[in-house]
């Protein structure tokens, strides 16, 4: 079977984020499985002329990105060349997996896959949700809601998620809802020493609440002054502004900003700490937090986070309600004992729950079910495709 995972954007500092992790996980675990699983995405930051033919050992089709709507960011990339090829990338495939948000690369390749009859599952990430902005509106009419309703699968993270798409969708209309949590694989887990380090790893944006990171740095250095705090990650416009915070705090000397990390220096950087911190709000099911607890490294997140409840059910970390309650979290996770306990949870929560190779299990299903079902789409099935 020919899987291809769609997703909108793959950066050398990993810019994009949890989609695109996510995709290289599971295209990744179903090679290992012995399906032939592919990546189509946009490619941006490389040196000219040096797109990646493989990400991760996954076999991948980059395409440069070309910015048609600066002002829209990420949703306004495209790639004329991929565009054009489309149709015969789908029918290449058993499954297409399109990794799907608003924007001019996975709302039409998706809508290709429906033309053309191929079976299409839909992941969307927390990234498709009701709006009254004029673009989204235009989005939708044109193909959100017709792709939402007449895919073979939609993959969502939660039922907030879920009813989410329900609402765009129209009530009753969202195809085949399925729950597929992300997963990540199990490390060994991490062995500390040295100081207490604390760690923010993600991208450097409003939602991600970063300066809220630094202002519980104060705090944390009153009881152990020997802490020490890491930056990490991609900026998205509030890195300046984070840095400024660290030095009208004055905590400057206890802070390392070490900028965007590969997949494998983040791993490395999450067995470092002692705890993790995420102060995002309204995030779905990010893929940091499961990496944070693959090795055992206790996570701080907000209550509206779509992993809070399965943390604070497992003892894997702390919620938190208020920006001024991270201080306190932090500094109850850096006690030995509760550390020592977290950490066993965090990994027997990834162990037990969360693991790559359940997720896996399911999405296979997914795609057994989508190759038997019905076309859906405006043509039948192709039959030149690998059925």
């Amino acid at each position: 079977m020919k899987v291809l995972h769609v997703v909108t954007l793959h950066t050398p500092t990993n810019a994009f984020g949890g989609p695109t992790r996510v995709a290289l996980n599971l295209a990744g675990g179903l090679r290992g499985r012995g399906v032939d699983a592919e990546l189509v995405t946009l490619g941006d930051g490389f040196p000219p002329g040096r797109l990646p033919g493989a990400v991760e050992g996954v076999p991948a089709r980059v395409f440069q990105a070309r910015y048609v709507l600066p002002r829209f960011e990420v949703s306004g990339i495209t790639s004329p060349s991929l565009l054009a090829g489309a149709r015969r990338l789908v029918r290449s495939a058993d499954v297409v997996h399109v990794h799907l948000m608003r924007d001019l690369i996975t709302l039409p390749v998706a809508v290709a896959a429906l033309q053309c009859g191929r079976p299409l599952v839909l992941q969307t990430h927390g990234m498709i949700d009701p709006s009254d902005k004029p673009l989204a509106k235009v989005l939708d009419a044109l193909a959100t809601k017709r792709l939402l309703r007449r895919a073979d699968a939609v993959l969502h993270l939660t039922a907030w998620e879920r009813d989410e798409l329900e609402a765009v969708a129209g009530p009753g209309r969202l195809a085949r809802p399925v729950r597929l949590p992300n997963g990540t694989a199990l490390h060994q887990p991490r062995t500390r020493s040295g100081p207490p380090t604390v760690l923010y790893l993600a991208r450097f944006q409003t939602r991600k609440r970063p300066r809220d990171f630094a202002a519980a740095i104060p705090a944390v250095l009153e009881r152990h002054p020997g802490a020490r705090f890491v930056l990490a990650g991609p900026d998205s416009g509030e890195l300046a502004g984070t840095l400024d915070a660290v030095r009208a705090l004055g905590v400057t000397d206890a802070v390392r900003h070490v900028g965007p990390l590969s997949h494998a220096e983040a791993l490395e950087a999450f067995r470092a700490a002692d705890v993790y911190v995420l102060p995002s709000v309204d995030e779905p099911f990010a893929m940091s937090l499961l990496e944070s607890m693959s090795v055992g490294t206790p996570v701080v997140v907000r209550e509206s986070n779509g992993l809070a409840p399965d943390i604070e059910r497992a003892g894997a970390g702390r919620v938190v309600h208020r920006p001024e309650d991270v201080a306190a979290a932090v500094l109850g996770l850096l006690e030995p004992a509760a550390n020592q306990a977290a950490s066993r949870a965090a990994w027997r929560l990834i162990r037990d729950e969360l693991s790559l190779d359940a997720v896996l299990d399911t999405l296979q299903e997914v795609y057994e079910h989508a190759r038997k079902a019905p076309a859906r789409g405006s043509s039948a099935r192709s039959a030149s495709g690998r059925n």
